[in-house]
């Protein structure tokens, strides 16, 4: 009995220690990354194609050949398909950026203020539970059917986001770092400056991403009433006419937009934290 488990064990010593592979989480090589994006796009192109050759789904869905020749349409026609992406485009960036700029002292005094994260806090969580669609109505007797109408609903929908996420970048700052700032003897200005910013900072870029994509879900909605130009009101009134290949044409460029927009940041967001 003894000799049997005398032998095991030198067995499982003589045995090599088989080392485990540690999982990769990077982006891998860029080379790759773009082919298999590729291989990604004409994939999902390539069943888009295949589906809409069923005539029942045809009737909803148009097919690529029928959205390219609505671009080709649009385009050669009277200048209304850039004048519908600009006008969305001003939207956007005027609702996002104003958002941006209220959201990142908002955050600031939430997380450095308890008193003042205790009075906002609840307010900003009630409305970030409400869809900026609902509001809608109430904002258009408050400012009636004008750009600013819009503007204010995009920047709810951003400023929520985006507040949200930067607050919860400063929750999650090192507290030895700040025990270590003031046992140096750092003022709060210092900490604030060279720890809490630093610490917040991808946070905001990452909020930003978020910002974006919240401000362009909800220009749709935004452009439900009173405006002719903009990419919302081209689908809406396309839909109404049964366009179901201008209705596409719309939804993928503001896909599109939102791609470029996102790529934009995440590449600013690589090159300003490269210190993380």
């Amino acid at each position: 009995m003894n000799t049997d488990n005398t032998d095991l064990k030198e067995m499982n010593e003589n045995e090599p220690i088989k080392m485990r592979k540690l999982k990769d989480f990077s982006d891998g090589s860029k080379r790759e990354k773009a082919v298999l994006s590729a291989v990604s796009i004409a994939l999902g192109i390539v069943i888009w194609y295949l589906i809409t050759l069923v005539p029942t789904i045809n009737t909803f869905l148009a097919s690529p050949k029928q959205v390219i020749n609505e671009l080709i349409t649009q385009v050669n026609a009277n200048g209304r398909y850039f004048k519908d992406i600009w006008a969305s485009l001003q939207r956007v960036l005027v609702g996002f950026s104003v958002a941006f700029v209220a959201a990142i002292p908002v955050a600031f005094l939430m997380g450095w203020y308890p008193k003042f994260r205790a009075l906002v806090e609840p307010w900003i969580q009630f409305f970030r539970t409400i869809p900026p669609i609902a509001l809608i109505p109430l904002v258009i007797l408050a400012m009636g059917l004008t750009e600013t109408e819009k503007y204010t609903i995009i920047f709810i929908a951003a400023f929520l986001v985006m507040v949200v996420t930067i607050y919860q970048g400063i929750k999650e700052v090192d507290k030895t770092l700040v025990k270590a700032a003031y046992t140096f003897g750092a003022t709060d200005k210092d900490l604030f400056i060279h720890i809490m910013i630093p610490s917040a900072f991808p946070y905001i870029l990452v909020g930003a991403r978020l910002g974006i994509a919240a401000s362009l879900t909800t220009l749709i909605a935004a452009e439900l009433t009173g405006t002719i130009f903009g990419l919302g009101a081209r689908i809406m009134l396309a839909q109404k006419y049964m366009q179901v290949s201008l209705v596409l044409l719309g939804i993928i460029t503001i896909g599109i937009i939102g791609f470029i927009f996102d790529r934009i940041l995440l590449f600013a967001e690589k090159k300003l934290t490269k210190w993380k």
